[in-house]
Formats: C-alpha cells, sequence, structure tokens
C-alpha cells in the first residue's frame, strides 16, 4: 500500500508497474485506453463501510451526495449499504431511480427546480424535498393542488458560516444563492408559509456549510445556529424540528500533507454536541442526516494519463521548469482551474530512475489554464508515452467533465481482485456529432 492519498489496494509489483485492485496500469490503458478513471471497488466498499460503522448507534441517516460521482453501481452499493441518495436534477433523479433506488431513499435539493423535476420527485415519492425559496413554496403549493398530493419538505437555512474552504464551494455564508437567512428573518416567513400550508409538511431543515472542510468548528457553530433558530421556531409556533441534515462537506487527502477529519470522531461528537444542546434547551433531539459525496467517493479513484510531450521551460531566476502534457486536461479535471485544487502524480508504468524536478502537469486543451497539477515533483527521466496516475479523482472529475475542443469524455473502470469492470464506456466522437442536426451525414 502506498501513501494514504491512494487506494488502498495500490502497490508497485515485482516490474514496478502500479497496480489497483490486482489489475497493473499498463494493462488498464491498453485495454481502455487513456485518459481513464479506475475506481478501487475495494477501497469504496470499505470507505461505505468506514460511514455504516460511524452512524450506525447514532440514528443518523447517511444520504449519499450523488453529484460528486452518479454511476449505476456505485449507486447500488450505498443504496444496499443503508444510504439514501440527494440527488439535485432531473438527470440525478432519474438515474437514481432507474439504478433501482426507491422514492423513499431520495432526496431532492436545488435552487431552481423545474416543474418537471418537482413532478418527478411528487410521481416517485421522493422522501424530502429541500425547499430553496419562496416561488418554489408557491409553485409546489400549486402542483400539489393540483394533483390532490402533498409533500414531506426541509427548508434551506443559510447560517452565516464561512467555512475554511475555497470561496466558490462555501455555500452557507449569506451572500450566495442557496437556501433563506436564518437572520433576515426569510427563514423564518419561509416556515410559516409551510406551517399554513396544506399541501406541504415540514419535517425539518437542512444546511451546508461548504466543501473540502478539515476544521470541525465550522460545523459546530452551524450547528448551534440552527438550534437557535429551532428554539425559536418551538417557543414562538411550537413546532418540533423532527429532521436535521447538516449536509456533507467533509475533506479528503489530495496531497501528504492534507489531514482530514476522522469520520468517526467527528460524527459522534457533533451528534453529542447536537445532543447535549437540545436538551440544554428543552427540545427534542431531532433525526440527524449527513450528505456525503466527496467523503465516499473521492478517494477511491484515481485518473491514467498518457504523457506526450515533456519541454523544460525556463522561468524568473534562471530557474527551469518541466511542463509534462498529458492527453487529458481540464475537460476531466476542472477543479485545477475552478479552485485551484492541489494534486500529486506518479509514473505508473514504469521504475521512475531520474532526480525529482520541479515539474507542471498540463493538459492539451488550447487554454493557458489547462493545468492538472500547478506544482508536481516528478523524476527527471519522464518520458512520453509514459503513464502518470493522478490520485483522489472520484469526485467531481467525471461529473464535471466536458467537451472541451471536441475531445470525448473518458471511460471508468471498476477494479477488484484481478478483475476490470466497465462501468461507464468511452464516449465516442460519432455520439458528439450526432447531436448536430446539420451535419448531413
Amino acid at each position: 500500500m502506498l501513501t494514504p492519498i491512494w487506494p488502498k489496494t495500490a502497490r508497485r509489483n515485482a516490474n514496478d508497474v502500479l497496480e489497483i485492485g490486482g489489475v497493473d496500469v499498463k494493462r488498464l490503458a491498453a485495454e481502455n485506453g487513456t485518459p481513464l478513471f479506475v475506481i478501487d471497488l475495494e477501497h469504496l466498499d470499505n470507505v461505505i463501510e468506514d460511514f455504516v460503522d460511524a452512524t450506525r448507534d447514532l440514528d443518523v441517516k447517511v444520504y449519499y451526495a450523488s453529484k460528486a460521482f452518479s454511476q449505476s453501481t456505485v449507486l447500488q452499493k450505498m443504496v444496499d449499504s443503508g444510504f439514501g441518495v440527494d440527488v439535485a436534477s432531473e438527470g440525478e433523479l432519474r438515474l437514481a431511480l432507474l439504478s433501482g433506488v426507491p422514492g423513499e431513499e431520495i432526496i431532492l435539493h436545488g435552487n431552481n427546480k423545474s416543474v418537471t423535476e418537482l413532478e418527478l420527485a411528487l410521481s416517485n415519492n421522493v422522501n424530502r424535498i429541500v425547499i430553496d425559496s419562496f416561488d418554489e413554496i408557491e409553485k409546489l403549493t400549486l402542483m400539489c393542488g393540483r394533483e390532490n398530493t402533498h409533500a414531506d419538505v426541509l427548508l434551506r437555512l443559510t447560517l452565516g458560516i464561512e467555512a475554511h474552504t475555497h470561496e466558490y464551494i462555501a455555500t452557507s455564508h449569506e451572500d450566495q444563492k442557496f437556501g433563506l437567512s436564518v437572520f433576515s428573518g426569510a427563514a423564518e416567513e419561509a416556515v410559516r408559509k409551510i406551517l399554513e400550508n396544506e399541501f406541504l409538511t415540514l419535517r425539518g431543515f437542512h444546511y451546508h456549510i461548504g466543501s473540502q472542510i478539515f476544521e470541525p468548528k465550522g460545523f459546530d457553530e452551524a450547528a448551534l445556529r440552527a438550534l437557535e433558530f429551532m428554539k425559536l421556531l418551538h417557543s414562538k409556533y411550537g413546532f418540533i424540528t423532527e429532521e436535521l441534515d447538516i449536509g456533507g462537506g467533509f475533506g479528503i487527502a489530495y496531497i501528504t500533507t492534507d489531514d482530514p477529519l476522522d469520520i468517526r470522531v467527528m460524527v459522534s461528537a457533533l451528534v453529542e454536541k447536537i445532543r447535549k444542546e437540545t436538551t440544554n434547551r428543552g427540545m427534542p433531539m431531532p433525526r440527524i442526516a449527513i450528505e456525503p459525496g466527496r467523503a465516499l467517493i473521492g478517494g477511491s479513484t484515481v485518473t491514467l494519463y498518457e504523457v506526450g510531450v515533456v519541454k523544460p521551460i525556463e522561468v524568473d531566476g534562471g530557474m527551469s521548469r518541466l511542463y509534462v502534457s498529458v492527453d487529458g486536461g481540464m475537460s476531466d479535471n476542472i477543479r485545477t482551474a475552478l479552485y485551484n485544487a492541489e494534486y500529486s502524480a506518479m509514473i505508473g508504468s514504469r521504475e521512475a530512475l531520474g532526480n525529482s524536478v520541479v515539474s507542471r502537469v498540463v493538459g492539451k486543451h488550447c487554454e493557458s489554464g489547462d493545468i492538472v497539477i500547478n506544482d508536481a515533483i516528478l523524476p527527471s527521466d519522464i518520458a512520453p508515452g509514459d503513464l502518470l496516475v493522478v490520485p483522489a479523482t472520484g469526485a467531481y472529475h467525471y461529473s464535471m467533465a466536458s467537451n472541451y475542443n471536441l475531445v470525448t469524455k473518458p471511460a471508468v473502470v471498476g477494479v477488484q481482485n484481478g478483475e476490470v469492470q466497465v462501468l461507464i464506456r468511452r464516449q465516442t466522437l460519432e455520439e458528439l456529432f450526432d447531436l448536430d442536426p446539420n451535419l448531413g451525414r
């Protein structure tokens, strides 16, 4: 086993070729092409079991945040483990249903849900719809009245917490698109409207303070602010909160210096804190839900690239940097461009013999910001044809992949015990061209 940023079955074989799930990367590349996402299914099973163990005795419901990576085998694993699934679009909802996820195990999010999404949720008895605006209250009320049905809902709160994460993935401070503020009075007004509504049943609240968080302080402070709001509603309206969904955001290790929270310790401590604080406020303990995505799938996966061009470039002060161009880039990993995300990499197809040099891994796209790793330490003998392997690419990589420069999306395979399973096949150019009805082919 390599360092913790690598999947649990990752190791070098006798020929010094990287193996994952008992399959070496040279075979994976030869059979499936590159770029290629490779999921260590044993690693994924182990992480799922960690969450089962962490929540089993705490009455905590786990919903897998499928936006991290949506695929039928992965969704089935989650449901088989007793988890629900969190969706945020028609596509994610339909895929979950097609994958055998019962509607009763699905929670629907979104700040601008379409009529089609809400109709689909209602017709499939989706467990919870998370209300995000006053417009949505009106829209859902009209739909339920028309169909003579009702919906169990949560209300999304903004709590003024600025988690220690990138601005674009911090989602609970005031100046952003999600939820209704507990401080402005908007959240209380929404509660009043829902409580007076014959078609909507308010079960509780949802919040999400951000993503890739390593510090427990933000989670603790958010819970305290939510509990104060719940106390206000209890005393003012007699409303008892049945459920409190605290979202996800639990970070994972992308580089060796990352120090993620231990999920068992974090969940146990947070639930105990909520239990204590509800007792102190004279309120019953709500059922807690969490929505991990990255924390479940992120560390299970690596990306294989083939090196195409290696080019030393002189930079400031007479220094040089080795630019290593691979056959993917921002089309399969946009996180570096979006968030300045950090990654590690290694040559997977052979033993590295050269000295370590400062490098930058870049993609093949017509864009100067097409960077996979800004600052990588790679061997000086890296050469065209080598397979470069980047770990911790299971979350928000395939799901945010694009067809920039009309490249096709990579395949995704699962590996376990020497076997390879194609989970998502490689997209073809013909499929892309078929979207254009004017080609006359």
